[in-house]
C-alpha cells in the first residue's frame, strides 16, 4: 500500500524546490536528528568519490522523502542501519539479476519494478531525477554508489512500518 502519494510527493517536491539555503540546512539538522542513518548514507557517497553536484542531487532527493514523509500523515520510526542493510542486499540481488539482461529486458524489469513497488510514486520520482542527472547508467564506482545509495532511500521507507497517526516523520521506539 502506497503511504506517499503522488499529490504528496508533489507538493513535497515543490516545498524543496522553493527552499533557501538556510531552510534546506534547517531541514538537514531535522534529518540528522530524525533520521540519522538515511542523512549518513548520503553524505558518505562523497568519500566514495562521487562529486558535490552528484551528491546534492541525491541530498535533494532525501530532502523531498523526508518532507514527503512529514506530509503524509504517518508516524515513521527512525529507519536502522539493520534495515538499511536489509535493503540494500535486495536492491543489489536485483541489480545483479538485471546485470545479464539485454538493455531491452533490463529496461522492462525496471518498469515492472517500478509497477510492483508499494512505493511506486517515490521510485518513479527518484529513477526521474537520476535520469534528469545522468546518474542511472552507473558508468563508474561513484555512480553505481549514487544509485544505489538513492533507491536505498525509497526501499527503506517502502520497508519501513509507519503507523498512521501524528504529523511528525519519527517517533523514538
Amino acid at each position: 500500500m502506497t503511504l506517499i502519494s503522488q499529490s504528496i510527493l508533489a507538493q513535497a517536491a515543490v516545498t524543496i524546490e522553493r527552499m533557501g539555503t538556510d531552510e534546506r540546512l534547517a531541514l538537514a539538522d531535522e534529518i540528522s536528528l530524525q533520521q540519522p542513518s538515511l542523512l549518513a548514507s548520503v553524505l558518505v557517497l562523497q568519500r566514495m568519490g562521487a562529486s558535490y553536484p552528484e551528491v546534492e542531487v541525491v541530498l535533494n532527493l532525501l530532502f523531498v522523502i523526508y518532507q514527503a514523509m512529514k506530509l503524509s500523515g504517518y508516524v515513521w520510526p527512525v529507519v536502522s542501519e539493520q534495515t538499511q542493510e536489509t535493503c540494500l542486499q535486495r536492491l543489489t540481488a536485483r541489480a545483479r539479476f538485471q546485470d545479464g539482461l539485454s538493455p531491452e529486458l533490463a529496461q522492462e524489469a525496471v518498469a515492472q519494478q517500478i509497477k510492483n513497488h508499494t512505493e511506486v510514486f517515490l521510485l518513479a520520482y527518484v529513477h526521474g531525477t537520476l535520469g534528469e542527472h545522468d546518474l542511472l547508467a552507473a558508468r563508474t564506482d561513484p555512480e553505481k554508489y549514487l544509485l544505489l545509495a538513492a533507491l536505498n532511500l525509497v526501499e527503506c521507507v517502502a520497508a519501513t512500518k509507519a503507523l498512521k497517526g501524528q504529523s511528525t516523520v519519527a517517533k523514538r521506539l
